[in-house]
């Protein structure tokens, strides 16, 4: 499948729908079907796929300055293309001038076509501006089949400006897939072109 190329600078970027379609579109033409060759799948509900994409970021200095929690909601949801959350401490620590119930940070949970467009403007576009990149690691997985990949700096992501940004912070990125292995986890996300640093494992 020839890939379509993407542009910062393009005045007339590709819908959402688009890139979405596009992923999605991958997948289903490709992906899954060289994932059932590669590790001889007998039924196609075997065949790995991504469920859901986590992002969560904490926001420590939120225990002294209670608005920055809204700009990392606001910036979460200009990011992700849908509403976040901000994620509450579960108790209270005396040394860290932690309450219980306190908001700490943001997070947001991306399934269906939302899942899919994200996951291309993060391989596409968002990674390729990490400044001196050199591959994503890959010893994030979880033993069960998920990757969690962390980044530095939420200016990788074009929708947010620079002008506009108070104090540079980084998130975590889960993928959540049905794969049971790291290897077929590995296999899945690699096809999608995520660009590992051990592309020959």
């Amino acid at each position: 499948m020839k890939k379509e190329s993407f542009s910062v600078t393009a005045r007339k970027p590709i819908s959402l729908s688009k890139m979405a379609a596009r992923f999605k579109e991958l997948y289903t033409k490709e992906i899954s079907s060289a994932l059932k060759e590669q590790f001889q799948y007998e039924n196609v509900m075997q065949i790995p796929r991504v469920t859901k994409i986590c992002i969560n970021k904490g926001i420590g200095q939120a225990v002294s300055d209670k608005k920055l929690v809204d700009v990392g909601v606001e910036e979460l949801t200009t990011i992700s293309g849908q509403k976040a959350v901000p994620t509450k401490s579960k108790k209270a620590i005396s040394n860290f001038k932690l309450r219980e119930n306190m908001p700490i940070g943001a997070r947001v949970t991306l399934r269906g076509e939302k899942m899919y467009e994200f996951m291309d403007r993060l391989i596409s576009i968002a990674l390729p501006r990490v400044r001196d990149f050199r591959g994503v690691n890959d010893k994030g997985f979880d033993g069960k089949g998920n990757y969690t990949l962390g980044v530095k700096e939420q200016i990788i992501f074009p929708e947010i400006s620079i002008e506009k940004v108070a104090k540079i912070s980084g998130m975590d990125i889960t993928f959540v897939t049905t794969a049971k292995t790291d290897e077929e986890c590995y296999a899945l996300l690699r096809a999608f072109g995520m660009p590992f640093q051990n592309i020959n494992k």
